[in-house]
């Protein structure tokens, strides 16, 4: 899992986090996550233009087809 680090908060922000985490029963760590998680619900999906790659397993041990086959003349 990837970490983030914020520098230079104020410290009335982070007595505040505190005491938010204190009354939700949580760590700090906790409270930031929780924070951030109803934040990112908030931002649009993924841009359904964006050349977002997917793997999927065939079960193949190789794969049986050339790159000109699966992308077509001009290698796209």
């Amino acid at each position: 899992m990837k970490s983030v680090h914020i520098r230079d908060i104020p410290q009335a922000t982070l007595d505040a986090l505190k005491r938010l985490a204190k009354v939700h029963h949580r760590s700090l760590q906790g409270e930031l996550h929780a924070i951030l998680e109803r934040a990112a619900r908030g931002a649009p999906p993924p841009d359904p233009g964006s050349r977002e790659w997917i793997t999927v397993d065939t079960g193949e041990a190789e794969a049986t087809w050339s790159r000109r086959q699966i992308y077509d003349a001009d290698g796209r």
